[in-house]
């Protein structure tokens, strides 16, 4: 009798303020990958007990403390969480593969995303190309094109097989990552981002770039795309900036004009957050709310961002 197929690996981080957008992409992951498998590394104990309590199908959990290296215990205390959060990533892969000898793959996943299509869209490209590691251009619309300057490549959807080649770029950028991994500008280098610039050159038989940015969509190009293309197919949206600023309100994006044929996706994924706080709240589990930064510089970009519609909130009905 043959053996049933390995599930396919993903992994991801985040602590309890994310935990409604964590369910929403673990939920549509399922939806278009039935045998996915989601490894979340909880960089806090309350997470990890709500995800206990929540029972989601296909996740799986880490407990950070158990895949923390005197090294990265080193760049922990010198790091804000963010950029502790960034210097991990490269480690995930390695903390799945330990955990699951039949994995011959794993793909980080940002919490941000959503699906609305098969992730072999992505996977099946990276088989077709014999390569051992898949990342994904962010596709700037000429409006935003400036963001390259924290890298071209986003660290979103990232593949890295288990052994060969491959092992020995996941290894260059933890160290890179270990060695420095901060929230500015400075050599050349951008958080654990801006190492990927020069990967499909350093590494050209080693490393795959998908070749459809229109299908992997954030709001930096999902105006443009739809204005272009005349029609969206996204495998997955990114909702970077999203953010709870109270228990039943949202703000969606900040510093992009998003147009009326994307804003559908806004719409359907706030649907699925007021879908997931409902869940959360029927387990006794309250909604994480994320206080928008209060300095003079934020307040006045904000209020810029509002006059030219580069900012928007909407209402979470749980």
């Amino acid at each position: 009798m043959q053996e049933p197929a390995a599930p396919e690996r993903f992994c991801t981080v985040f602590d309890h303020r994310f935990l409604p957008v964590g369910m929403v992409l673990a939920e549509s992951l399922r939806e278009h990958c039935p045998d996915a498998e989601l490894w979340v590394v909880c960089l806090d104990d309350l997470v990890e007990e709500q995800l206990e309590v929540l029972a989601l199908p296909g996740v799986r959990t880490i407990r950070v403390r158990d895949i923390e290296t005197s090294n990265l215990l080193v760049a922990k205390a010198q790091r804000s969480a963010a950029e502790y959060c960034w210097t991990l990533t490269p480690h995930l892969f390695d903390a799945v593969f330990d955990r699951c000898s039949d994995a011959r793959r794993v793909t980080y996943l940002d919490t941000d995303l959503f699906f609305l299509d098969r992730p072999h869209v992505l996977l099946d490209q990276l088989d077709a190309s014999g390569k051992h590691v898949l990342i994904t251009d962010h596709g700037f619309a000429p409006e935003y094109a400036h963001g390259a300057i924290h890298g071209r490549y986003c660290v979103q959807f990232l593949t890295f097989r288990r052994g060969g080649p491959a092992i020995l770029v996941r290894r260059a950028w933890q160290q890179q990552c270990l060695d420095w991994c901060y929230a500015r500008l400075e050599d050349g280098k951008f958080g654990d981002q801006k190492y990927l610039d020069d990967w499909p050159q350093r590494y050209g038989s080693v490393v795959h770039v998908f070749e459809q940015p229109e299908r992997t969509l954030g709001p930096w190009n999902v105006s443009h795309v739809a204005e272009r293309d005349r029609a969206l197919r996204p495998v997955f949206f990114h909702f970077h900036g999203l953010r709870f600023i109270s228990e039943n309100r949202v703000r969606q994006y900040f510093g992009y004009r998003i147009n009326a044929a994307a804003a559908h996706i806004y719409e359907q994924y706030v649907a699925r957050l007021g879908a997931a706080i409902e869940h959360m709240h029927a387990a006794g589990i309250e909604t994480p709310v994320l206080p928008q930064s209060g300095g003079l510089q934020w307040r006045l970009q904000a209020i810029w961002y509002r006059m030219s519609g580069r900012v928007s909130y909407a209402n979470v009905a749980a």
